[in-house]
């Protein structure tokens, strides 16, 4: 278990698009508050972003952050959460992708959920690396490079990844243990 405050001064960004899977941000946002993170709704949708229920609109959430004014090095980690219409969008979007390797460049702590890794692949980061998805993309993750894993939960070097909803319990709590041992290394460096 956690410490209540252990991700405290840890800046998180959430990158989304609209018709992101819902539960895949609103749980892992609360655990990552929970734990003390202070977490910030990014999106190159202007105004407003559209979760989703599986194929069912669900809830509006006001972006807190443009994409375009969005400084990765103001962000200790970042997580990704799934949707197939979210993670196409997001991966046609160059400056998401630009987001993400900015990340994976600096060896920051990233959490991708379901459909979020063909972000990572169109990004171009995914070569070489262990990941668990959606079932359905796993040939996207082998043909990038990638090694596919119908993991629960897969943690490889700064990268958290999952499958699907029914995985945020065991998502949450690694990406949690991650993002606290990597930001107490960032504190100690600045």
């Amino acid at each position: 278990m956690q410490q209540q405050n252990s991700l405290q001064g840890i800046r998180v960004a959430i990158l989304v698009h609209d018709d992101f899977e819902q539960v895949e941000m609103t749980e892992p946002r609360k655990a990552l508050e929970q734990a003390g993170a202070q977490t910030v709704l990014i999106s190159p949708v202007q105004g407003e972003v559209h979760g989703m229920n599986h194929d069912v609109k669900a809830d509006s959430f006001k972006v807190e952050m443009p994409l375009d004014q969005a400084n990765p090095d103001d962000f200790d980690a970042l997580m990704i959460p799934g949707g197939a219409l979210n993670a196409d969008y997001l991966r046609m979007d160059e400056k998401a992708r630009e987001f993400v390797r900015s990340f994976d460049s600096r060896g920051k702590p990233m959490a991708a959920i379901c459909h979020a890794p063909w972000l990572l692949i169109s990004a171009g980061v995914v070569g070489g690396r262990r990941l668990a998805s959606y079932y359905t993309i796993q040939d996207d993750i082998r043909n990038a490079g990638g090694q596919w894993e119908d993991r629960e939960v897969m943690r490889d070097g700064n990268w958290v990844t999952s499958r699907r909803p029914s995985d945020i319990p065991a998502f949450s709590r690694e990406m949690i243990q991650l993002f606290s041992e990597s930001g107490g290394k960032m504190r100690r460096a600045a």
